[in-house]
């Protein structure tokens, strides 16, 4: 169906992202330093343990794909996983910040890989059929772009948020402290995400539907072969996510240990996910409808490029020229990922077209995965 999506529904659609990101956004921000400030695990551990359990959430992902292809409900193919998934994938959120810190060194390292393993298996149950959703809610190009657009305005403003709640709690705050801190924040962060997730699921409906019988394996494999448009852009959005979430997952440290100034954390977190995206929500239809979306994509990579260079000289010596580097990247990032999530839905029904089958998990899963090999 090519019918427009109302407001309502958008907005809907776009807190579904607000609630992944109250998993996601905190690992990214606080997991790194919590590991190593505050539960007492080494940060050689906890690097490697980051590491590999990102090639093990890739793997989940396309399990996670395989599982959604062969879902079929009164409820859709994929609301019901943001329906019976949110529950597993909250309590999860919450215990990857709740190490015993009387444990032993080993005890704890198997605590965080167990715990950390259970978040990405259950965010991938409910995020590839989150991301999968906005295949079946609309075909028209606009719609879809603006279902980009909300969800990366979603995104960005609950990484800002968290920030802004969370960074000054933790400010020159002792171990002790902070436990108490993360304890009550994941908490919270874990109920009004089910609330979320449930307002997600009450306001969107798949209104493009295809009742198929799910294909063999081999044939789902054979279609992604074909897709070639779905590797280019599971390369590009890698290589832009490798910056954004290194610069992320730096943030803490950077302000700690080189501005020796942890109250500017919000303040990058601010510049870096909100400005870029409040900037480049309203350039991208015009680009798109200018250049096409492929050459959006590209523009956006190159000045986010340009922007994470300046800023990896500058960083050291000059305060205001790195806020002003990490805005030009900020910007360019923005229209990257906007662009990158209308491409991903794309990719879904180029692949339909050139072999008659429609794998929207299985597509979304790989994009998703490849971008977890960060």
């Amino acid at each position: 169906m090519n019918q427009q999506l109302s407001w309502r529904t958008i907005v809907g659609y776009s807190l579904g992202d607000v609630a992944n990101n109250f998993a996601f956004a905190m690992g990214a921000l606080f997991l790194l330093s919590y590991y190593t400030d505050v539960a007492g695990v080494g940060a050689a551990a906890a690097g490697t343990m980051l590491l590999l359990v990102r090639v093990f959430d890739a793997f989940a992902d396309v399990f996670a794909g395989r599982v959604v292809d062969s879902v079929n409900t009164r409820w859709g193919k994929f609301r019901p996983f943001l329906l019976f998934g949110t529950a597993p994938l909250m309590i999860f959120s919450v215990l990857v910040f709740w190490v015993p810190t009387d444990w032993s060194h080993s005890s704890k390292v198997v605590y965080a890989y167990l715990t950390y393993m259970g978040l990405g298996l259950c965010y991938s149950l409910v995020n590839i059929p989150y991301g999968s959703l906005a295949t079946a809610m609309t075909q028209q190009p606009q719609s879809r772009a603006r279902l980009g657009a909300a969800r990366g305005i979603a995104a960005s403003l609950t990484f800002v948020c968290l920030a802004f709640l969370i960074g000054p709690s933790i400010k020159n705050s002792s171990p002790e402290e902070m436990v108490s801190v993360y304890h009550f924040w994941t908490i919270v962060l874990a109920i009004a995400g089910m609330v979320l997730y449930f307002i997600c699921f009450k306001s969107t409906r798949e209104n493009v539907v295809r009742i198929v019988a799910q294909p063999s394996l081999k044939i789902s494999l054979q279609t992604l072969k074909r897709n070639r448009p779905l590797f280019m852009l599971c390369i590009g959005a890698l290589c832009v996510l490798i910056s954004t979430f290194a610069v992320s997952a730096s943030s803490l440290f950077y302000e700690r240990y080189v501005l020796n100034d942890t109250g500017l954390f919000t303040v990058l977190v601010l510049v870096q996910n909100l400005v870029g995206t409040v900037a480049s929500a309203p350039l991208v239809p015009g680009m798109v409808a200018r250049s096409g979306k492929k050459n959006t994509f590209l523009i956006g990579a190159l000045l986010g490029t340009c922007g994470y260079l300046l800023f990896f000289w500058v960083s050291v010596w000059s305060l205001p020229v790195a806020l002003v580097a990490l805005a030009i990247a900020s910007i360019g990032q923005g229209v990257t990922m906007t662009v990158m999530w209308a491409l991903e839905a794309d990719t879904v029904e180029y692949g339909e077209y050139l072999t008659g089958v429609r794998i929207e998990g299985l597509t979304y899963s790989l994009g998703d995965a490849a971008n977890l090999l960060i």
